[in-house]
């Protein structure tokens, strides 16, 4: 499969598929997680996810526009352009659509009450759409060294985050395979952000270092403005402290194995 545009499309859907996994020990653990696994698990996720934005989306932006003949500055420019790009797009999402966190409920919302199975939809659509496009802009730049990692790294992160939104969803009142199939779902979302990572970075090789790095911003947006308030919210801080190094520890190997 030569094609990076499919190529970045497969890996995002494959990545985001992970969250089955995770979901699917619900059917085994079927009480409510206590709060420190939630915490736990969710921090985990978002050491790989910081990582993996740091060395295979932010470091490789810098690097593609020095290739393309920039100096360092204006090469530095371009990565900070699509950082502030990435998270005033996911800011005005966030502003924008009504969802509801993990665990502290909801926000934005007015008017008729939207049922709360799509609120829990539309905030996890926020966290993968950015998680799809990282790995369609690393496969879409035509390294698959690059996109390799970024695949694993976020499918690494889905098992942990699938059963943590099974179970949420569990504690509910859904049934477990309604929770299953829900969080199965919202990781095949993925394949969108996929699609269009992989078709930006695939058709501009001069924008290549923007995308890469809007991407970046993006997972960074909801790093910092979603899974840690919530993981540092109830008591956990330094359980969730050391989980966030553990998974970015764990995503660096990984990354690193690969060049």
């Amino acid at each position: 499969m030569d094609n990076p545009i499919i190529l970045g499309t497969v890996a995002s859907l494959l990545a985001g598929g992970a969250t089955a996994i995770g979901a699917a020990f619900i059917f085994f653990f079927r009480n409510k997680m206590s709060e420190a696994v939630e915490d736990a698990l969710l921090s985990t996720a978002a050491g790989i996810m910081l990582a993996a934005t740091m060395f295979s989306l932010i470091h490789p932006a810098f690097e593609t526009a020095q290739e393309l003949g920039f100096s360092s500055i204006v090469s530095a420019l371009h990565v900070v352009l699509g950082i502030f790009l990435g998270v005033l797009v996911l800011s005005l999402i966030h502003k924008m659509l009504p969802h509801e966190h993990f665990f502290s409920g909801q926000e934005n919302v007015s008017g008729v009450k939207v049922r709360r199975m799509w609120l829990f939809i539309i905030a996890i659509t926020i966290h993968n759409i950015p998680e799809g496009m990282a790995v369609g802009v690393g496969f879409g730049s035509g390294e698959i060294n690059r996109g390799l990692p970024l695949a694993l790294g976020i499918a690494a992160q889905n098992i942990p985050e699938g059963f943590a939104v099974a179970a949420a969803l569990l504690s509910i009142r859904y049934s477990a395979r309604k929770a299953f199939l829900i969080s199965t779902l919202t990781g095949l979302l993925e394949v969108t952000g996929g699609f269009v990572g992989a078709a930006l970075s695939a058709l501009s090789t001069q924008a290549l270092p923007v995308v890469l790095s809007f991407a970046g911003g993006a997972m960074l947006f909801v790093i910092s403005d979603e899974i840690i308030p919530e993981t540092h919210s109830r008591g956990n801080k330094t359980l969730a402290t050391w989980c966030l190094m553990i998974g970015f520890c764990a995503m660096f190997v990984l990354d690193v194995s690969f060049q």
